[in-house]
């Protein structure tokens, strides 16, 4: 079955960085899309970032465009955001994302929090 399982969520002061994981499997991962979502409290989940089955396309929403930066790793079926810069308002639960099979899979998701 398909599982997604995120990692490297933490607690970082504003202006710092992480990078987040996001381990697939149970399906050919290579061939598929493959996305970034976040929820903060009280709001409704969004997108952060896309990227193509083979990298060669990405996108950003507005908010983290220049800071963050998405990735992946088709040999060992890994995606990856590198976020810099981070901002309080960045905090949040990151999900992974993608839709093998005509379904939409999530990962249990990470936890930013972004504070002094």
């Amino acid at each position: 079955q398909v599982q997604l399982v995120e990692s490297g969520g933490g607690l970082v002061q504003p202006g710092g960085s992480l990078r987040l994981s996001c381990a697939a499997s149970g399906f050919t991962f290579s061939s598929y899309t493959m996305s970034w979502y976040r929820q903060a409290p009280g709001k409704e989940r969004e997108l952060v970032a896309r990227i193509s089955s083979f990298g060669g396309r990405t996108n950003y929403a507005d908010s983290v465009k220049g800071r963050f930066t998405i990735s992946r790793d088709n040999a060992q079926n890994l995606v990856y955001l590198q976020m810099n810069s981070l901002k309080p308002e960045d905090t949040a639960v990151y999900y992974c994302n993608t839709n093998p099979f005509g379904k939409n899979y999530w990962g249990q998701g990470t936890q930013v929090t972004v504070s002094s």
